[in-house]
C-alpha cells in the first residue's frame, strides 16, 4: 500500500495518491490531472476512484477531467448538491474496496454540509490514515463561513455547531496512531492559524490543536473558531460553482492563455476587452518600468491567493506580462483558481513594449537606509499593508494599517493628495498594493524595498508593539 502527498505550495494544498495491489485513488486532485495519470501509469496501476472531501472554494478540482480520462468514479459525501456530471453519493460509513485495502467515508459536516473525511484501512484491517480535507488541519480546523456564500441559510454559527459535533463524534474517537493528512497547510485562506507541518498523528493533534481540547464546550468552540476570521477571497463562491457545474478542460484554457502576442496585438486586446494586465515579474524589476495600469502580482509568491483577493471576478479578461519561459506556469496557476479568460501573453515581455516606444510607468522605491534618514528630517506618512494581526504584533510607530486583503476598505485611508511610503513584510504585497492603486489614479505612493524585514535588520526604526490581546490569523 502506498500513500503519497502531492503538495502545491502556491495554494498550500495537499492532494493524495493512494495505491494498493494495482488499484489507485486520488483525493482532492488539482485541475491539471496529467501528473496523476502518469504516476499511476508508471506503476501499472488503474485509477479507480476520485474522492472529493467537499466542493472546494479555493481551487478548481481536476475530478471531472480525471474521471473522463481514466474511467474513475467520482465520490462525494452525503448531502452533496446535484452536479452536472455523474457521481457516487457516498453514505456515512460506506467502504470502498481498493486493491487489498479499503477506504471508509466518514461524513463530517461543518466546513460544508457535504464535507467528508476518508479513512484508509490496510489489508490487515488496521485503520492507518485519515484524509481530512478542510475538516481538520494541523493546528486548526476548517472555517465554517464559506458555505453560506452559496447557501444563505447555512449561517456560520450553524456550520460551526455541525463541525463541533463532527470532530467530537466522528474524528476524536479514532485511534491516536492514525496519520492525519489535511487538505491544506499554512498560507491557505481556508483556515486561520494552520501549522507549517502538513501531516501529524491524530493523537498529537488531540493534545495540541486548540479546537480538539476535550473539555471545550460547543459554545466556546463556536466562539473560538469564528473569532478573527477575515473575509475569504471574492473568487471562492465562483470556484464552488465551477466544481459543481463543471468547467472547460484546463488544456484548452492554458492553450488560450499562452497565445503569444506582439505589441500591437497585445494593445488591441487590452483596449477591446477591458482586460487587466498582470505583470508577474519581481517587484523591483516591475518598479523600474511597466505597462501603465498593470497589476504587479509576482509569480514567485502567493500568486493565486493575491490574484483571487484583488480580482474578484474569475471571468475578468487578463493579459500576461512575465519573464520569458514562464507563460505556461502563469496561465496554469490562473486556471487552478478558475481564471479561465486569459487572452495571451506579451511576446518578448516588457522589453518588447519598451522597445516599441510605448508609454511606461514607474514606481519610486526607497531602501530602508534612505527611509531612516528621511524620517529624521521629514514628517512622512507610512502605510503598512500587512494583515492586522501582523501589524498588531509589531509595527513602525505612527504607521497606518491598510491591509492588502481589505483593499477596498484600505483605499479609503489613502488621500490622493498626500505622499505615502508603503511597506509589507518583504516587499511583495506592498508592490501589489501600490500597483493597483496607481492604476486607479493614486500617484503619490513610494515603495519601501524589503519591507519590515529590511527595517528590522537595519534596526534604526522605533517599532511599537501592540499589547492588547489579539487573535493570530
Amino acid at each position: 500500500m502506498k500513500v503519497e502527498q502531492i503538495y502545491t505550495g502556491c495554494l498550500a494544498q495537499g492532494a493524495y495518491y493512494i495505491e494498493s495491489n494495482g488499484e489507485a485513488t486520488i483525493i482532492d486532485p488539482l485541475r491539471e490531472v496529467e501528473p496523476y495519470i502518469q504516476m499511476a501509469k508508471e506503476r501499472n496501476a488503474k485509477i479507480k476512484y476520485v474522492f472529493e472531501t467537499h466542493f472546494h472554494a479555493d481551487f478548481v478540482s481536476g475530478h471531472i477531467d480525471l474521471a473522463k480520462r481514466t474511467g474513475a468514479d467520482i465520490v462525494y459525501g452525503p448531502t452533496a448538491m446535484k452536479t452536472t456530471y455523474n457521481i457516487i453519493l457516498g453514505k456515512d460509513g460506506q467502504e470502498f474496496p481498493l486493491g487489498k485495502s479499503k477506504i471508509r467515508l466518514i461524513h463530517t459536516p461543518g466546513h460544508t454540509m457535504e464535507s467528508s473525511c476518508y479513512l484508509l484501512i490496510d489489508e490487515n484491517g488496521k485503520e492507518t490514515s485519515l484524509f481530512t480535507g478542510d475538516t481538520l488541519f494541523i493546528g486548526d480546523v476548517g472555517r465554517p463561513d464559506l458555505a453560506q456564500k452559496v447557501i444563505a441559510e447555512l449561517t456560520q454559527e450553524k456550520l460551526a455547531g455541525h463541525l463541533y459535533d463532527s470532530l467530537r463524534n466522528k474524528i476524536m474517537p479514532l485511534s491516536d496512531d492514525i496519520v492525519v493528512y489535511p487538505g491544506h497547510g499554512a498560507g491557505s485562506a481556508c483556515g486561520k492559524m494552520m501549522s507549517d507541518e502538513t501531516t501529524d498523528t491524530l493523537g498529537h493533534q488531540k493534545k495540541t490543536n486548540y479546537a480538539l481540547r476535550p473539555d471545550m464546550g460547543k459554545e466556546e468552540f463556536i466562539d473560538a473558531i469564528l473569532t478573527g476570521l477575515t473575509p475569504p477571497p471574492g473568487y471562492f463562491p465562483q470556484n464552488v460553482m465551477l466544481n459543481i457545474q463543471g468547467y472547460e478542460s484546463i488544456d484548452e484554457v492554458v492553450k488560450k492563455g499562452t497565445t503569444p502576442l506582439n505589441v500591437a496585438e497585445f494593445e488591441s486586446l487590452l483596449e477591446q476587452n477591458c482586460a487587466i494586465v498582470i505583470d508577474t515579474r519581481e517587484a523591483q524589476a516591475f518598479a523600474k518600468g511597466f505597462i501603465p495600469d498593470s497589476y504587479n502580482i509576482g509569480i514567485d509568491g502567493s500568486f493565486a491567493n493575491w490574484v483571487g483577493t484583488t480580482i474578484v471576478d474569475v471571468k475578468q479578461p487578463i493579459l500576461i506580462v512575465t519573464d520569458e519561459g514562464r507563460e505556461e506556469e502563469v496561465a496554469t496557476r490562473l486556471a487552478r483558481i478558475g481564471f479561465d479568460t486569459t487572452l495571451g501573453y506579451l511576446k518578448g515581455g516588457f522589453a518588447a513594449w519598451k522597445k516599441a516606444g510605448k508609454e511606461i510607468g514607474t514606481v519610486p522605491s526607497v531602501d530602508v537606509k534612505e527611509l531612516a534618514h528621511k524620517m529624521i528630517d521629514e514628517d512622512i506618512h507610512i502605510l503598512d499593508v500587512r494583515r492586522a494581526s501582523e501589524y498588531n504584533s509589531e509595527h513602525v510607530e505612527n504607521a497606518v494599517n491598510a491591509p492588502l486583503d481589505y483593499l477596498k476598505d484600505s483605499m479609503t485611508k489613502v488621500d490622493k493628495h498626500k505622499t505615502y511610503h508603503v511597506h509589507c513584510r518583504s516587499g511583495y504585497r506592498s508592490m501589489v498594493f501600490v500597483s493597483i492603486l496607481k492604476s486607479m489614479g493614486y500617484e503619490n505612493l513610494i515603495d519601501i524595498k524589503g519591507g519590515m524585514n529590511a527595517m528590522k535588520e537595519l534596526g534604526k526604526f522605533n517599532l511599537s508593539e501592540y499589547r492588547e490581546p489579539t487573535t493570530m490569523l
